[in-house]
């Protein structure tokens, strides 16, 4: 078998070098067609065809009854006669526009649009649009044009439709009528319009509501009888007596619907199984990486094809589940939908024209490369007894995968065990062992590519698995083998963990993230708590601080860069989340996609408290930096943001440089389940990332290690240029926003410029005292010691330890070490004591 497949490599070999001559001479007789000289030329050869039809036509317009005798007989050699015309284009141009206007009539002016469209394709770097589409469209307006130019102005004097839309027209007349001919074409051209600019009919029924504001139909009142309005008004609220609910109970009688807890199934975004009891299954979809359409999979060494897919499987999330009507419904009078976005009804994403296109980075795929990488793999495996019996190959556009089916009996630890010994062979950095490939009966060896491709974020966002998702916060993350698009849920993961060493792709990862969410959000369905202590970082979104950003009140600036107030904004977020899960309890709902949807369908009365609540995404760009300033302080209310914030909408998205046991600790990559690893130094800051080796073999430049529970899938991520985000801020910030940022609650930690100096002894916690004796007995102002010691909460003991600030007793923080004491014994405690209260 080997001999077999030997001969039959040789004899291929053989062929393709016969056939190769040919290909060169081909490719050295069309080089030109390759320069982007020859491009620009072309593209404006198309442009000014355009321009010359388009001047000819209108010309004709005015002068045809004059040009007109000399085309009696038509002669297609008549603009190199002598004749005399007055178009403004000459023989040429008057020849041109008779032969259009004759034929289709005045719909010739789609020509004009035809070699101007071209023309800008050709000229274009950017992928803008489809010329196939531009000329599909252009070719059903040309034929309904002519037809309807000829119906609507069959009794003028002037050809409107031509010999075609006039014949078309009269039969169609003849055959259907007047009416049921325009009608017929009406229906065509709505229909092409539609098809065109994909029309959203539901949309357009919203607006028409919105314009006429349809209202259900009242009774009027007659004398003696009180009207509806009237009866509404004399309604009690609902929870003051028993006679309410005796009002509600015989309404329920009369329209006969059962006033006993239901519930309902959620979406098939939330739960894929659901019991008969209403229970959501443990098996469902979290988060989803949505690869696009891979190209076939290029074999080597086998005969056939085979498509690569790759399943990507997800862990379980909680169910959306609906229970009873809330008491506030039914007093809440129907308005329609209440729209969120109705603030700033005005605000435009951005266009994607504001990001650039690095050229194509779908993988070029070189036969010579692929085949010279195999035969270095075979002959290395070889060398140590190791046969295989089929290889193929997947490019990408910076690595490729080989996937390899070992001979029976060969050891999988084997192959693992030879990484160094390929990485030789082929003289590659970067080379990494899949062994064996999940869900296949193969082994797989990621290699990198001569000629590596650069992932543009348009790309991404442009493509159609971004533009027609569904999820709620969509971020592109980058593309996988074949230049698959992969686009997450964040409220799916729901919190994202990023490390790597200093210049692998973090900073342009939470670029990434920030711009997929702003080119598919609304200020008010998403705000950001930013915490930069390099400074530098996200400095360049404050420009959007009035449409996306969230502070403290009273802020300067949005962005927190100080250690003081990153503690006071993770314990702000804890008290919005605590509030968050109240306003979930009241309405009976389980998570904020269920909220919010009942709050847009006006279930839930805002007099009751309930608003529209907005997604939170904390964003911290450097986590070492806080561990090592801040410590315990940080990680308590960062901890417990990750334990319970996901369902009230509250994401967490956290990178580091430093990838080390102290600073991602397990309570923090325990509640982390999606983690992504840059490339790293050792394997031991590999595995304290994403708990395996590997990331130490990635090759850099955005090149990442996606890992999900147990699953990991190797990205490309896509680059994005600060110029290119100074764009998009800066066309975001020049719309109309909001007064300021949003303000999130006022936390009581916040007391630096001595304001707490005037707090009365009564507004003092019950355990002030108690407290301020344990601090001066141990000369030690931690808040863990007073949670430790009098078994407070951490924010309670916050406040405590403000309030001892404020009074003097400790003085400021000092980051992860104690406050200092002023008060040196409990006797001088004591008279102080006395002289506050006196």
């Amino acid at each position: 078998m080997a001999q077999q497949k030997t001969t039959r490599s040789t004899s291929t070999r053989k062929k393709r070098t016969k056939a190769k001559p040919t290909n060169k001479k081909l490719n050295i007789s069309f080089d030109f067609l390759k320069d982007t000289r020859t491009h620009k030329v072309l593209g404006l050869f198309c442009i000014l065809i355009g321009l010359y039809l388009f001047i000819a036509f209108a010309s004709y317009l005015f002068t045809w009854k004059d040009d007109q005798m000399h085309f009696l007989p038509l002669s297609f050699g008549f603009p190199f006669s002598d004749a005399i015309v007055e178009n403004k284009l000459g023989r040429m141009g008057s020849f041109l526009s008779h032969i259009g206007f004759y034929n289709l009539g005045a719909s010739s002016f789609v020509f004009v649009f035809i070699f101007i469209a071209l023309g800008v394709r050709i000229l274009s770097t950017k992928k803008l649009f489809s010329f196939m589409n531009v000329l599909k469209y252009a070719f059903w307006l040309l034929i309904l044009g002519s037809i309807g130019m000829g119906f609507f102005f069959s009794h003028k004097g002037f050809p409107y439709g031509g010999i075609f839309g006039d014949s078309v027209s009269g039969w169609l007349e003849s055959f259907i009528g007047f009416i049921g001919t325009g009608l017929l074409l009406l229906f065509f051209f709505i229909l092409l319009m539609a098809h065109i600019f994909d029309i959203d009919f539901d949309d357009f029924i919203n607006s028409m509501q919105r314009i006429f504001k349809f209202r259900k139909f009242e009774m009027p009142s007659f004398s003696g009888i009180p009207s509806l309005a009237d009866l509404k008004e004399k309604l009690p609220q609902v929870g003051d007596g028993d006679t309410t609910k005796r009002k509600r109970s015989s309404t329920d009688s009369k329209t006969k619907k059962p006033r006993t807890t239901r519930t309902v199934s959620p979406p098939k975004e939330d739960l894929v199984n659901v019991n008969e009891q209403g229970v959501a299954d443990s098996k469902a979809k979290a988060i989803k990486l949505t690869p696009t359409t891979p190209p076939p999979k290029k074999k080597i060494g086998a005969t056939g094809e085979k498509d690569l897919v790759i399943d990507i499987k997800a862990p379980p999330t909680e169910g959306t589940i609906i229970t009873g009507i809330s008491k506030e419904e039914d007093v809440v009078i129907e308005k329609g939908d209440y729209d969120p976005t109705a603030d700033l009804p005005r605000y435009k994403t951005p266009p994607l024209d504001l990001l650039e296109f690095y050229g194509n980075d779908q993988a070029e795929i070189d036969m010579d490369e692929l085949e010279k990488n195999k035969d270095r793999i075979v002959e290395t495996l070889r060398n140590y007894n190791i046969e295989i019996d089929d290889i193929s190959a997947t490019p990408g556009a910076t690595i490729t995968l080989y996937e390899i089916v070992p001979a029976p009996g060969i050891k999988i630890s084997k192959i693992r065990n030879l990484r160094d010994d390929i990485a030789l062979s082929l003289a590659a950095l970067g080379i990494r062992i899949i062994a064996p490939i999940p869900g296949k009966g193969t082994i797989g060896i990621e290699i990198p590519n001569e000629n590596k491709k650069i992932v543009s974020l348009w790309k991404l966002l442009n493509s159609k698995e971004f533009q027609k998702t569904k999820m709620e916060l969509p971020v592109a993350l980058g593309t996988g083998i074949s230049a698959g698009t992969y686009v997450a849920d964040l409220t799916k993961m729901p919190h994202l963990l990023m490390a790597g060493a200093t210049g692998q792709g973090k900073s342009v990862a939470l670029n990434n993230i920030l711009v997929s969410l702003l080119y598919k959000k609304h200020p008010a369905e998403v705000k950001f708590v930013m915490i930069d202590p390099k400074k530098v970082e996200l400095s360049i979104y404050n420009k959007i601080e009035k449409h996306f950003l969230a502070s403290l009140p009273g802020e300067e600036e949005a962005i927190v860069t100080d250690t003081r107030k990153v503690i006071n904004t993770l314990n702000a977020l804890c008290i919005e989340m605590d509030g968050r899960y109240d306003l979930l309890k009241k309405a009976q709902v389980r998570n904020l996609r269920a909220y919010n949807k009942k709050f847009i369908k006006r279930r839930l009365n805002p007099e009751k408290g309930h608003r529209f609540l907005p997604y939170f995404v904390l964003v911290i760009d450097e986590f070492a930096d806080l561990m090592l300033t801040a410590g315990k302080e940080v990680e308590l209310p960062l901890t417990r943001l990750a334990q319970l914030a996901r369902a009230v909408g509250i994401h967490l998205v956290i990178a580091t440089q430093r990838p080390t046991v102290n600073i991602i600790t397990g309570t923090i990559k325990a509640n982390f389940p999606v983690r992504i690893a840059f490339r790293v130094t050792s394997k031991i800051d590999s595995r304290t990332i994403i708990d395996t080796a590997g990331a130490e073999h990635l090759i850099g430049r955005g090149d990442m290690i996606l890992i999900q529970g147990a699953e990991s899938h190797r990205l490309q991520g896509a680059f994005v240029d600060t110029p290119e985000v100074e764009r998009i801020v800066e066309f975001i910030g020049n719309q109309q926003g909001y007064a300021g940022a949003f303000e999130l609650p006022e936390y009581g930690a916040d007391d630096e410029d001595g304001k707490g100096g005037g707090l009365s002894f009564a507004d003092r916690d019950e355990f002030f005292e108690d407290a301020a004796r344990l601090i001066v007995s141990n000369q030690s102002g931690s808040t863990s010691l007073i949670q430790r010691k009098m078994r407070l909460g951490y924010n309670r003991a916050g406040r405590i330890m403000d309030q001892l600030e404020a009074t003097g007793v400790v003085g400021p923080n000092q980051g992860s070490k104690a406050r200092e004491v002023y008060i040196l014994d409990l006797a001088e405690l004591e008279e102080y004591f006395k002289r506050m209260n006196s």
